[in-house]
């Protein structure tokens, strides 16, 4: 999520959980220096590789 800044994350993490009602709040929580193992944990909970993760957030208007 390098490139993500936090005011989008606020914004897109919202619409994941819509479209995604198996990610919780507590999935989206934001920690500075923690992007690389939030990312790993939703990949792994939804079923998809980081590369289609980020196709989805890219996505989410």
């Amino acid at each position: 999520m390098e490139n993500l800044t936090l005011g989008l994350w606020n914004e897109r993490k919202e619409r994941l959980k819509v479209k995604y009602p198996i990610i919780t709040d507590e999935d989206l929580d934001f920690h500075k220096n923690k992007e690389k193992e939030m990312i790993e944990m939703l990949c792994h909970k939804l079923g998809k590789t980081q590369e289609e993760f980020h196709a989805i957030i890219n996505t989410i208007k």
